[in-house]
């Protein structure tokens, strides 16, 4: 069935039709960072009392902006961001009546490919008997009629959800400046398992009137690939042979090509000491693929010249079928901006007022209404208050579903016959109809210390087609409410740089002349020197699994994995490889000498392939992908030996479980089929609260620094709610490292890791045909060697900013199991003290 089928990237990806969601951030200012993280909840669909038992769609964002000037002229951007989303969405609209409720707690879906009974305006009509008692002779007969109510004529969306999905897109862009005038240009990509796009942009900027006036320009050029799969429960509900190049074979995917190309032009005007207008004027052309592969349309059926002997004349057989939506092939877009911002003196705020109208040739038009108060506070704080509304006329070929006055018109393979119908273009997707969005929200804001700001946000939003502009908005059954919280971290690294001359001075000297931080992939290294100092640090790390798959310490062959491998059942699939990325934000604060608190969120993707083992049963690769915030870490460093050759130290923290430890797989979409809990080593935290102790030493003498660490991992509790609980872990390691210049040092460490098996297993339903299924294919005992490099820079803007990176190098594996082997791990770290 359609409702088991995988909603992908595109899902999200059209979050960005206009009034969905908000702006993006501006660009980061000189020699400045910022790491951000943003989720999105949207709330119960109105289901109008059929059972609904997926979740509504969430994402997590992670994103991270930066600008670097690399001369007085010359500045280098980069910006990061990745979305990993899950989670049930519409594919497509039918009436109540032509619906099937969920049996067993699944989901309602239409009625496809059945033959339903409609009067002649195609509402739904039941079969029901009377009662009539004759009064002459007392008689009582059921004579049959046909009803329709309003409820069986209420269109009622048929829901579709997805196992998690992660798109990742990065870019860069270099920029010129002359004395009132710059010129930036740029690129990247951004991937995805089923839409791939490269992208250029070029980005003028003209300073006139004394620099009171602005003129802005750009250009941008897109190009993108969907190779978009379809799953087998699909085949024989959706109608696909109008996009598939291969007819309706339910293993060929929807591939296509788009590029969009767009500019725009913008102008700023300084009106007087408090007031700023702004406006904006852009346009884009879209060509190629335009569609949503993963989004339906309902077709309803019916010959007005039927004849038959079964019912009356004003009873109709109609045929429901579903079809992938089909948009036109090209988009012409025009949106006009205007801002006005004036400076409240008497309180210090600043009120910006914005409007937005959008205008394109598929019949959408919209406009966009905002108002917002920056007001700042005491000790560096402030708070942002906005409200926005958002208008939008519906796409001329949408509707919620579509019926046709004529038989269903098919070809020689049974399929639609597309050359047939009335209509050449037609969509169901929502996004597409009228609407209206009302949101409000508020920003707090602190500046913590010169050049260092965060921001936190909240805001909630009610769609409705009742809030449409003129009103003729979509049914209050496609109304839901949704919301996104934000955060970003701000660094303005020159800022910090002047502010702290001292301190980057005293943090030079101490790595010259007392020792070198450890290599980047060893955590609680150090401490602070001081009462009062603080930390800020970003690490990455990623790990890689690849290769042979190993029993102990030994290969194996895909017949032992197939017979022995899964706990007495026989395995169909094996993984191929797995990538796992954990991005941690470090912050560090001294209150004393000899105490250091530590604080470290994460957040976690990850993504694995697994194919069929050799001659077990037809070859099929599956993929999928977690993503979003992992376990939170807190950690007090205690001084226990300090001169100016040794120093040792040992480390106390806590792991909150705030990852996910019950990420869910949709039925159908993945190996096994059955739906439920993903693979253990892809949740996303442990589900426990874990004790993670360490005791650490470190030494230095000319140019050499030494150290070494014990710690683990001790899991507090035997389960989690899922029903398990990941194995103690214990590490011990050792490192030396050489200063090849006073600002750039080299190491090399061994590593020793055991990690104990899962204990119990989850409880409930789990694919139980892969080895990442059970949980004695977990843990084991490994070698590792790592080699890595060590820098500050010395002098300049970004001075006393430090940069690590580390790769270890896997030894020797023996597991627990039959696991796939490692291939190796990358951890890179940024940090600055001050």
């Amino acid at each position: 069935m359609a409702k088991k089928s995988s909603l992908h990237a595109l899902t999200v990806a059209a979050l960005a039709l206009p009034g969905v969601l908000t702006s993006p951030a501006v660009a980061a200012e000189d020699n400045e960072a910022s790491l951000q993280y943003g989720y999105y909840q949207e709330g119960e669909r109105n289901t109008s009392g059929l059972a609904n038992n997926l979740k509504p769609i969430h994402v997590d964002t992670l994103g991270s902006t930066g600008s670097l000037r690399l001369t007085d002229r010359i500045k280098l951007g980069f910006n990061y961001i990745q979305d990993t989303w899950a989670g049930a969405t519409p594919i497509t609209t039918a009436p109540l009546g032509l619906m099937i409720d969920g049996l067993t707690g699944a989901s309602s879906h239409v009625n496809t490919g059945k033959n339903a009974l409609v009067d002649k305006n195609f509402n739904p009509l039941k079969v029901d008997y009377k009662e009539v008692v004759d009064p002459a002779t007392g008689q009582v007969s059921y004579p049959t009629v046909y009803t329709s109510s309003a409820q069986d004529k209420q269109p009622v969306h048929m829901m579709t959800s997805a196992s998690p999905e992660t798109r990742k897109q990065g870019n860069f862009s270099l920029g010129y400046e002359w004395d009132e005038a710059a010129l930036t240009v740029g690129g990247g990509t951004s991937v995805e398992r089923d839409y791939n796009s490269s992208f250029v942009s070029s980005n003028g900027r003209w300073d006139l009137n004394h620099k009171l006036t602005r003129l802005n320009a750009g250009m941008s050029y897109t190009n993108s690939d969907i190779n978009a799969q379809r799953m087998s429960s699909a085949a024989g509900y959706i109608d696909y042979s109008r996009q598939s190049k291969s007819g309706d074979n339910a293993e060929s995917p929807i591939t296509g090509n788009r590029q969009d190309w767009a500019a725009n032009i913008g102008l700023s005007q300084v009106l007087n000491k408090s007031a700023l207008v702004e406006t904006g004027l852009s346009v884009s052309h879209n060509e190629g693929y335009l569609s949503n592969p993963y989004k339906a349309t309902t077709f309803i059926f019916k010959d007005p010249n039927q004849s038959h002997t079964i019912y009356p004349d004003n009873v109709f057989v109609a045929e429901l079928t579903d079809a992938l939506e089909n948009r036109p092939k090209q988009r012409n877009q025009l949106t006009w901006d205007l801002r006005y911002v004036q400076h409240i003196a008497p309180v210090d705020a600043a009120l910006h007022l914005d409007y937005r109208f959008f205008n394109d040739d598929w019949g959408i038009m919209a406009h966009t209404f905002a108002a917002s108060w920056d007001q700042p506070l005491a000790n560096g704080w402030s708070i942002t208050p906005n409200i926005r509304y958002y208008s939008q006329s519906a796409a001329d070929f949408y509707q919620p579903y579509f019926t046709f006055n004529q038989l269903k018109p098919v070809t020689s393979s049974g399929g639609i016959a597309y050359d047939q119908l009335p209509i050449t273009h037609y969509s169901s997707d929502q996004r597409l109809s009228g609407y209206g969005v009302l949101s409000g929200g508020i920003t707090v804001s602190k500046k913590f210390t010169k050049g260092i700001h965060l921001d936190a946000g909240f805001t909630y939003f009610n769609h409705a087609g009742g809030l449409k502009l003129g009103g003729g908005g979509e049914g209050s059954y496609a109304d839901f409410d949704y919301y996104m919280v934000n955060a970003a971290l701000t660094v303005n690294l020159a800022a910090l740089s002047l502010g702290n001359q001292s301190n980057i001075d005293h943090a030079g000297h101490h790595q010259h002349h007392h020792s070198g931080h450890a290599p980047a992939g060893v955590m609680f290294d150090h401490m602070l020197p001081k009462a009062g100092d603080v930390m800020l640090g970003y690490r990455y790390m990623y790990g890689r699994q690849a290769g042979d798959m190993l029993h102990e310490t030994s290969p194996v062959n895909d017949q032992t994995i197939a017979g022995q491998a899964c706990a007495g059942g026989e395995c169909t699939v094996a993984p191929t490889y797995m990538n796992m990325h954990m991005h941690m934000l470090d912050l560090m604060y001294a209150p004393t000498d000899w105490l250091t608190l530590m604080l470290m969120p994460q957040f976690v993707d990850m993504n694995m392939s697994m194919q069929s083992l050799a001659g077990i049963s037809p070859v099929e690769v599956h993929k999928h992908a977690t993503g979003g915030i992992g376990d939170t870490s807190a950690y007090a460093l205690f001084k226990l030996f300090n001169n100016t050759s040794h120093h040792v130290h040992t480390a106390i923290g806590i792991s909150a479980p705030t990852g996910d430890a019950a990420v869910q797989l949709t039925p159908g979409g993945h190996h096994g089929g059955v739906g439920g809990y993903i693979h253990y080593g892809m949740q996303l935290g442990s589900g426990t609260w874990d004790f993670k102790p360490s005791l650490t030493y470190t030494g230095q003498q000319d140019r050499w620094s030494w150290g070494a660490q014990l710690n683990g991992t001790v899991r507090m509790q035997n389960s989690n709610s899922s029903g398990y609980a990941l194995g103690d872990v214990f590490q011990t390691s050792a490192w030396g490292s050489y200063s090849l210049l006073n600002w750039l040092s080299a190491s090399l460490r061994g590593v020793y890791t055991v990690q104990g098996g899962i204990k119990n297993g989850f409880n409930g339903v789990h694919p139980t045909d892969a080895t990442v299924d059970f949980a004695n294919n977990y843990g084991g005992r490994y070698w590792d060697v790592g080699f890595g490099l060590n820098a500050m820079v010395p002098s300049g803007d970004l001075q006393g900013n430090r940069l690590s990176f580390e790769w270890l190098q896997p030894v020797s594996d023996d597991v627990n199991g039959y696991q796939l082997e490692r291939e190796g791990a990358l951890s890179a770290t940024w940090s600055y003290a001050f």
